[in-house]
């Protein structure tokens, strides 16, 4: 039997006060990792704290940053990094506002670049230098299927997301030497406060109600469903493990069978 063990490992997992982001947090917890979260809200980050399995006497902490607010989120982190060392690293986020191309200005773009983008790239550059020394690390990004199939509402998200995907896909082949892989995640669309959101969006828009719209997105995906969020946290340990480390440059979908190329 295959068991993911990520005992005397560290990550940082950005988000990680609910949905994707504490669905991996608890899930790489169980593996026996050492988890950072990471969210704004510090109470709900000691909320999670107290959630996270330390059966392996795994040392778990927080920060509380603001991915909207990058000057800040830059501090922070840069900080953190002085006195600690990560093997894992979590590069996820809030999603941008909603909305179609002729919604949005050139500064709504600038924002979600810092939020996606920027914040991605400076968490990298922080965790690289130690990984590379330990010829080990796992740089696991959660992007969106909307770089493979876009959302006409998710105009921001399409945008940057390709982003993040393409310089992901570049980063992997210059460190694949020192051990550590690159991986993107393709998120369909899982049951989160995120999906939530979306669907009242989506409804408003079309004039419906929410339980019509939230049919129309599950009549669309072949699983008849939406995705669990610990489903999400399963891929995740894996690519975080011993188990995944001749998988890189990868952009894996977990969506259901949502997206229909291959």
């Amino acid at each position: 039997m295959m068991k993911i063990n990520l005992q005397h490992k560290r990550a940082l997992v950005g988000g990680s006060t609910q949905g994707l982001g504490k669905a991996i947090a608890l899930k790489l917890a169980k593996c026996g990792a050492s988890v950072t979260l990471m969210a704004r809200n510090e109470q709900k980050l000691k909320t999670v704290l107290n959630e996270l399995d330390t059966s392996l006497n795994q040392k778990h902490n927080y920060l509380v940053v603001d991915f909207y607010d990058f000057s800040s989120f830059e501090k922070i982190t840069t900080n953190y990094f002085k006195n600690n060392t990560i093997d894992i690293l979590i590069n996820n986020t809030n999603g941008p506002e909603a909305g179609g191309v002729f919604e949005k200005e050139i500064i709504d773009y600038q924002n979600a670049f810092d939020l996606l983008f920027k914040t991605t790239n400076h968490l990298t550059m922080l965790a690289l230098p130690q990984m590379k020394l330990n010829n080990f690390g796992r740089i696991i990004n959660t992007t969106s299927i909307s770089v493979k199939t876009p959302l006409l509402h998710l105009a921001l998200s399409n945008t940057i997301r390709s982003a993040v995907v393409m310089w992901a896909k570049t980063l992997s082949i210059e460190v694949a030497t020192y051990g550590i892989t690159v991986n993107n995640i393709l998120t369909g669309i899982f049951d989160t406060e995120r999906i939530k959101q979306l669907n009242k969006f989506q409804a408003q828009s079309k004039n419906i109600s929410l339980e019509e719209n939230l049919k129309l997105i599950t009549d669309d995906i072949p699983t008849g469903r939406l995705g669990k969020p610990e489903e999400f946290g399963y891929l995740v340990a894996f690519l975080a493990s011993d188990y995944a480390a001749y998988i890189t440059g990868t952009n894996i979908p977990i969506d259901g069978g949502l997206i229909k190329s291959i």
